[in-house]
């Protein structure tokens, strides 16, 4: 608008003064940069993807609040179907990135330790909307706590499967192992029954599931050697918890959950011990192996067990005229008990022993077996037992002599225990008697011998 003035000295000819104009431009320039600093700029580039309630869903700032908060989420109906490659956001910062080639993602924007980070969640053909949303929630509540998805997913892919993990548990104990046959039988055992259900599954996921699975098809028709499984399983758990990757260990309460089996103790068949003399003759007179022969001599004369016999070794022995007379000392690693034992060897288990001496093959073992430096089988021993006609184990030879302990000798009960090296079962007494009866023992093991020896029995041949 024009209007008219007058100047102090007023000429009729002058022009109308622009004032509005020039008064109000400055403040017009200044409304104008205002306005432009307030627009809202579109932040989605030629061909961003917006999603279907209009939100726009390309490339964005930190404080762009259409992103973080969608108008409406999506549908598992809107990500199965074909969509533009983009951006489609759900919440929790889950969002579906849709590539080029039409391949679907899900990925999470989440801080993590005050830095913006994205987290693959998984493929849309694998993972479907609420599991992806479930992950999504999980992340969120274990940032919250101060945790780490990514550490989280960085320690997770370090577990081992069962099966690597049974191996780690057998290289660490198999040097603690007494008997290598207990060694290799831990992971055999579990190689045949546990690998083929659990395997190849992590060992922090295993559950009371699988571990019924696993021992329900043998627990009634192999009980013994499912109980075992189950106690090797629960080995390689107890591991695993201690490794930090599981909490429980689900083979505690199984029995629970399967059948009651009532087991029957079977005892190892013995010998009466006025019968030991004759099968002792029976196996002097024997085909076999003389050092065969030689190690179960040995073991009935030293009511010994099977695998101290053939493991023994010369090392072992001290036949010099000491304070204690000839003696075997079996080290703590071979024994039962997990203490040294000394044997008392009567005149007649030196007899053996020096006769042994004649078949040595240059190793340290007393009684080797038919391969050089190796150790002989106790199927080697039983398989001697069986040819000469004896229904009786091994083993059984040590209750021949308890038997005849007992019942022929006026020694205690803590003198034939201490000569089977059996440990006292009542800690209170064991705590106090802490002699191993030595020379009680050197009596009654020569006693024992010449039992052997002058026994009246028939001696049968058997032809060479």
């Amino acid at each position: 608008m024009w209007r008219s003035r007058r100047d102090s000295n007023p000429r009729e000819n002058s022009p109308p003064a622009p004032l509005a104009g020039v008064c109000l431009r400055p403040l017009g320039l200044i409304l104008l940069m205002f306005l432009e600093n307030r627009r809202v700029r579109p932040s989605c580039r030629s061909g961003a993807a917006v999603n279907q309630v209009g939100d726009t869903m390309g490339d964005t700032g930190p404080n762009d609040r259409q992103i973080r908060v969608p108008r409406k989420p999506l549908t598992s109906a809107f990500v199965r179907k074909t969509i533009p490659a983009g951006r489609y956001f759900d919440g929790h910062g889950l969002f579906l990135r849709v590539m080029p080639s039409g391949s679907k993602q899900w990925v999470q924007r989440i801080v993590i330790q005050g830095k913006r980070t994205e987290l693959g969640l998984g493929g849309a053909e694998l993972i479907t909307l609420p599991e992806a949303r479930t992950r999504a929630i999980d992340n969120r509540r274990l940032v919250m706590q101060g945790g780490s998805p990514l550490i989280q997913k960085k320690t997770a892919s370090l577990i081992l499967c069962f099966a690597d993990a049974a191996l780690a548990v057998h290289s660490m104990h198999a040097p603690t192992w007494k008997n290598p046959k207990h060694a290799a039988q831990f992971i055999s055992t579990l190689s045949t029954y546990a690998f083929p259900f659990v395997g190849q599954k992590s060992v922090a996921t295993i559950d009371s599931a699988d571990v019924l699975a696993i021992l329900s098809p043998i627990w009634a028709d192999k009980n013994e050697t499912a109980t075992r499984v189950r106690q090797r399983i629960g080995t390689v758990l107890k591991w695993a918890i201690a490794q930090g990757w599981r909490s429980d260990d689900p083979t505690r309460d199984i029995a629970a959950a399967l059948p009651k089996i009532k087991r029957s103790k079977n005892h190892h068949t013995a010998l009466a011990y006025e019968k030991v003399a004759r099968c002792l003759e029976r196996i002097k007179a024997s085909a076999a192996r003389p050092t065969t022969k030689l190690a179960l001599e040995f073991l009935i004369l030293t009511a010994a067990r099977s695998g101290e016999v053939r493991g023994a070794k010369w090392s072992e022995i001290s036949l010099q005229g000491g304070p204690d007379g000839p003696v075997w000392v079996v080290p703590a690693e071979r024994m039962k008990a997990g203490v040294d034992h000394r044997v008392p060897l009567s005149s007649s288990a030196v007899a053996v022993i020096e006769h042994a001496r004649l078949h040595s093959d240059g190793s340290d073992l007393i009684f080797p077996g038919s391969v050089q430096g190796k150790m002989m089988s106790d199927a080697t021993m039983r398989k001697l037992i069986n040819e000469i006609g004896f229904a009786v184990d091994v083993h059984g030879f040590r209750t021949s002599f308890k038997s005849w302990a007992v019942e022929k000798t006026s020694f205690s009960n803590q003198t034939s225990e201490a000569a089977l090296a059996h440990t006292i079962q009542n800690k209170a007494e064991a705590a106090y008697n802490r002699s191993d009866l030595f020379e009680k023992r050197k009596t009654l093991m020569e006693m024992w011998g010449r039992f052997l020896q002058n026994s009246n029995c028939e001696v049968i041949r058997i032809a060479q």
